[in-house]
């Protein structure tokens, strides 16, 4: 039958019967025609294979590998949680990096056009993955703007968050710092001078509004002739923050703490495994860290030749990926263990003091062995030890000097790089040096996923749409005007709990449930065996069987669990944000308000809406075809059924017979 249908497609190829227009993705749904395809006649393409490598793993590694993965290998076990999150990029986060590596590449199409490709109803993943790269693009450019902000601020010496502002006119402000730290002062009243809360919009920042116009300026011109420019940027920008990295890695491990802050890091507590949280939230950082459901993935492979090995590039990718956070992971707890050390024995000196001074009123018995005149001379362990046998019996109220607690303050997100450390620099040796390296490495990481997001709103409008194709450049400049006056929002004094709402929430929910669309369509409407024959036909040979039961069950199953986890959490863990309190010049976790809580909603549904909004277009739209088949097949009803069919045609078997059979089938079946 199979063979039968072949021949009679070839023999269709030439035949025009008018009385049927028939179109084979009605037959055979998912096949794109000419007419579904959103491809352009001429496609651009990589010069080299380095340029392609260079891009794709300059988006997939980005600000999370250096301030996200650290901190949640640290919170979870250490080597268990790494153990953990090699399996599962092992058995979902490549398998699901291949499938769209592979989608993009034999398609050559952006995102919105691969899934429309393989079938219309599904037109709305990619438009949801272009409105989850906008979401991401706006406050990520506000990361970028801090960065430069920092970077501005690195050639001075010595370096402005190093001490505290002498006490002028504004003694409210010095006492925040007092109560606080310099670096902790320095982010929240000068980069960002925060209100107490989201409530509190405030003035725009001048100078954050500054950096920010200056962030989207390089994207715009790194974007501004598509991947030909942005290729060339990212010659630097990819390969620069492995240098800085390799270099931070040198001198930390010659810092003073160093091995005690790698040895906490990498502490095995395999207990964590049984967790629920820690699987979600290693699912969480495999899904991100290789930035699937974006589109990107698909829009860099689809610039590839036909014949390009992607299974090796998953692979090739996806590794690069995972040695590249567990080489920031080390950097960054040699640095903060250098950090905790320094913070340590600062507390023993001060206790020494205390304890000199209360030294004639102290049982001698109770007084430690070591000189604690002299707090050079006294290690960190012999103080503990003292203090765990007699420090409650000494007046003044002495503290225990932990290490382990000095490495869990700010270690995630914003609080690691802009606070954490950027204080263990201040403590180097020529600072600035570091500081500048520092964030000229988080800005060139942040721009080369920056690239690959806004190749991912891009490459699929101007793919699908000729109007847009012809004016890229303008497009280009226009989204990055765009990007920038939106993204004032976040260079208000609040701004920063916006950045915080979007991270949260923009892209987390809505992404999982693209990937869901994707494995499930791939998988199962279009068929794991169907596209496994693509790939064969696109490399020259069939990759494993494997893939198969992955993609169906494996991948499926975990990316539905993820949501499943991620949905209950959000309903039962009320939404929060961390705040900062000038008066007390701490944090304090606050909830959002009503009105804050139906803006994260709308970010949800905003995102979400093009997948059934796509669903519900292509069904009106079958529709509203079928009924002009059928009112075409009214018109020749009446007519001798020797050359018209008789009855509306619903199937290949019912081609334009006498007596309602074949004659394409009888002959070809001869």
């Amino acid at each position: 039958m199979s063979s039968t249908l072949a021949q009679a497609r070839g023999l269709l190829s030439g035949v025009k019967c008018d009385s049927c227009c028939l179109s084979w993705d009605y037959l055979t749904p998912g096949e794109g025609s000419q007419e579904a395809s959103c491809e352009p006649a001429a496609r651009a393409g990589w010069n080299s294979k380095i340029e392609y490598f260079l891009a794709q793993v300059g988006f997939s590694v980005g600000l999370g590998n250096v301030w996200r993965f650290p901190y949640l290998c640290h919170q979870n076990g250490g080597g268990a949680f790494l153990l953990l999150y090699v399996l599962l990029m092992l058995l979902v986060g490549i398998p699901l990096f291949f499938l769209e590596l592979a989608a993009g590449q034999a398609i050559r199409q952006g995102s919105i056009g691969v899934w429309k490709y393989i079938s219309p109803r599904l037109a709305g993943i990619g438009y949801s993955s272009c409105v989850v790269c906008f979401f991401v693009a706006l406050y990520y450019n506000v990361i970028l703007a801090w960065s430069l902000y920092y970077l501005g601020n690195s050639f001075q010496y010595p370096l402005p968050w190093e001490q505290c502002p002498e006490q002028r006119n504004v003694i409210v402000t010095v006492k925040e710092c007092e109560k606080s730290s310099p670096t902790s002062y320095f982010w929240y009243r000068k980069a960002l001078d925060i209100t107490d809360s989201i409530d509190e919009t405030g003035s725009f920042n001048p100078y954050i509004v500054c950096c920010l116009l200056a962030a989207w300026t390089i994207v715009c011109l790194g974007m501004f002739k598509g991947i030909k420019s942005s290729v060339k940027v990212m010659y630097f920008s990819s390969i620069f923050p492995y240098v800085v990295l390799f270099c931070f890695l040198i001198r930390g491990l010659m810092l003073d703490g160093a091995f005690e802050g790698i040895t906490y890091m990498f502490y095995p507590k395999l207990e964590i495994w049984a967790d629920i949280q820690v699987w979600r939230q290693a699912a969480t950082q495999v899904f991100f860290a290789l930035g699937l459901g974006f589109g990107s993935i698909i829009a860099y492979s689809s610039y590839n030749p036909k014949n390009n090995n992607c299974h090796r590039d998953a692979f090739t990718v996806s590794f690069i990926n995972f040695m590249t956070s567990v080489l920031a992971t080390l950097v960054v707890f040699a640095v903060l263990g250098f950090r905790a050390k320094d913070k340590a024995m600062e507390c023993v000196a001060s206790n020494l003091k205390v304890l000199s001074m209360q030294s004639a009123n102290v049982d001698q018995n109770l007084m430690p062995s070591f000189n604690y005149s002299d707090a050079t001379s006294v290690g960190l362990e012999d103080y503990r030890n003292w203090f765990k046998q007699h420090g409650s019996s000494i007046p003044g109220n002495l503290t225990d000097c932990d290490l382990e607690k000095e490495m869990q303050k700010g270690v995630e997100g914003t609080g690691l790089a802009f606070i954490a450390f950027t204080e263990a620099m201040s403590l180097l040796p020529g600072s600035p040096f570091w500081s500048a390296l520092f964030f000229l490495m988080l800005l060139n990481l942040g721009l080369s996923t920056m690239f690959g997001t806004m190749e991912g709103i891009l490459a699929p409008l101007t793919d699908c749409f000729k109007t847009l194709a012809n004016n890229k450049t303008k497009l280009t400049i226009f989204s990055c005007i765009i990007g920038f006056l939106i993204g004032l929002l976040f260079t208000q004094r609040c701004g920063n709990y916006f950045v915080m709402m979007f991270d949260d929430y923009s892209a987390t929910l809505p992404l999982i449930i693209v990937v869901v669309f994707e494995t499930f369509s791939v998988s199962w409407l279009y068929g794991a065996d169907r596209f496994l024959d693509d790939i064969e036909a696109m490399l020259g040979w069939r990759p494993s069987v494997v893939y198969k039961y992955l993609w169906k069950y494996i991948c499926l199953l975990a990316m539905l669990g993820l949501l499943g986890a991620t949905t209950i959490r959000m309903f039962i863990t009320p939404p929060t944000y961390m705040a900062w309190n000038q008066e007390e010049a701490s944090e304090a976790r606050l909830p959002y308000p009503a009105w804050a809580l139906a803006v994260l909603s709308l970010l949800i549904i905003f995102a979400m809406m093009p997948v059934p909004l796509g669903l519900i277009h292509a069904v009106l739209q079958g529709r509203t075809r079928q009924t002009s088949r059928d009112t075409e097949a009214g018109q020749y009803s009446s007519v001798s059924t020797d050359d018209k069919c008789e009855t509306p045609m619903t199937d290949m078997s019912e081609l334009c017979q006498p007596n309602g059979t074949s004659a394409l089938l009888s002959s070809t079946s001869d």
